[in-house]
């Protein structure tokens, strides 16, 4: 039985036992095995909503066109470490650790933060164009070619 299964001699006697003993029954997962967690899913849902808010560091525009953060000393961006810190704030004990695998478990994907800015200024005006011509973006590759034998 064990060869037909792939599985060990002690694994079949140990499942027959537990048939035995509870008939269909104690073939069902008992649950309740491995490590108990230590944050509930309510906890979780907040620590996933918590990415879909706005940084209270994050300068936004106001309609007077002012620039205004809810909070100047908070983070400007999500990171790992301000989303734990959040949550601590909220009541929820969590590392760094499990947040981040809180959220590759939800599908949340990172984006880097872009370094540039766009302005709805009228009078801004672009840098231009990128890099001179003077200067090359990569040097010129040098070519190979094959000793020639002036020995013969």
């Amino acid at each position: 039985m064990a060869s037909e299964l792939r599985c060990s001699e002690k694994t079949v006697r140990r499942w027959l036992h537990r048939f035995n003993r509870c008939g269909l029954e104690g073939l069902e997962d008992l649950g309740g095995q491995g490590r108990k967690r230590r944050i509930t899913e309510a906890e979780r849902s907040r620590i996933v909503g918590l990415v879909r808010l706005t940084p209270p560091g994050r300068l936004e525009v106001q309609p007077s066109n002012e620039m205004w953060a809810a909070d100047e000393s908070g983070p400007s961006e999500w990171t790992l470490d301000a989303l734990a810190a959040a949550a601590r704030g909220l009541g929820i004990e969590v590392s760094r650790s499990q947040v981040r695998r809180i959220l590759l478990a939800e599908g949340v994907r990172w984006r880097r933060t872009r370094s540039w800015t766009r302005s709805k200024d009228p009078d801004f005006e672009g840098k231009g164009r990128g890099s001179s011509d003077s200067t090359p973006a990569r040097p010129t590759a040098r070519r190979w070619s094959a000793p020639t034998n002036s020995a013969r």
